[in-house]
């Protein structure tokens, strides 16, 4: 969607400060031994106590409130059984509707203790996302993005998952502009409105380029399978540069 008006604006910053405080909890709250679905319901206590509704199950169906994947999985794990374990790499996904409106963060988390590689590639993975919110401004190209994560990538010796962009949200969970890369991409020539509203969430990996399906209808993998990071932010693309919905309450 494009921001017509401060209400939606305001709507907008109200839902994305909702996400961003439930991962920020959800985050603080992963301990070794909990289950994936007890993480998720914290997630969804907090949503619900703030009047959202979680975006997976209300618009597709998803059996959970949030994605959260762990290791070898790397997007919409489906909350369950499985043991959060010392040593781990969660990926938690929020996203939720309030009042008409939507937006969606995300964050990758390591399980103490872990190796200095994966902290490198979590601390890397922030660093990725916030070299492509840089490129976000009004009247300026879509692909600067993918070119400028792509850079980064590269140049510190990691690489990109290639199947799983970003996405305009706001009336709705998924909309245009869709499948916005976080790679570079010599056939992306939209340019910015002001006002726009998209993510930005680059797939940072020791390995994988791609993310197939597996037994279930939902959870993704990392192809060739390798330790992946996804931070993500829903933004609004001014004159000024970014404006980033999802910051927690202060």
């Amino acid at each position: 969607m494009t921001v017509s008006s401060d209400d939606e604006l305001e709507g907008l910053r109200r839902i994305g400060r909702i996400v961003a405080d439930a991962l920020e909890i959800m985050g603080k709250s992963i301990e070794p031994g909990m289950t994936t679905a007890e993480l998720d319901r914290i997630g969804r206590d907090v949503l619900e106590r703030e009047g959202a509704r979680p975006a997976p199950e209300m618009v597709y169906g998803f059996p959970g409130a949030t994605c959260i994947s762990v290791n070898e999985e790397i997007a919409h794990g489906i909350p369950g059984n499985r043991r959060i374990l010392a040593g781990d790499l969660v990926n938690v996904d929020v996203s939720a509707e309030k009042d008409g409106w939507f937006s969606d963060t995300g964050a990758s988390f390591a399980v103490p203790p872990v190796t200095r590689a994966v902290e490198r590639l979590c601390r890397d993975g922030r660093r990725a996302m916030w070299t492509g919110l840089r490129q976000v401004g009004a009247g300026k190209p879509l692909s600067g993005i993918g070119r400028a994560v792509g850079a980064f990538a590269k140049k510190n010796g990691y690489t990109l998952v290639r199947n799983l962009a970003s996405h305009g949200v706001g009336a709705s969970l998924h909309e245009e502009p869709t499948e916005i890369a976080t790679w570079p991409d010599a056939s992306e020539r939209r340019i910015m409105a002001e006002g726009l509203v998209f993510t930005v969430e680059p797939f940072l990996s020791l390995g994988a380029d791609f993310a197939e399906n597996g037994d279930d209808p939902w959870t993704l993998y990392s192809r060739p399978q390798a330790l992946t990071v996804q931070y993500e932010h829903t933004v609004v693309a001014t004159r000024n540069g970014p404006l980033v919905l999802t910051m927690p309450s202060p």
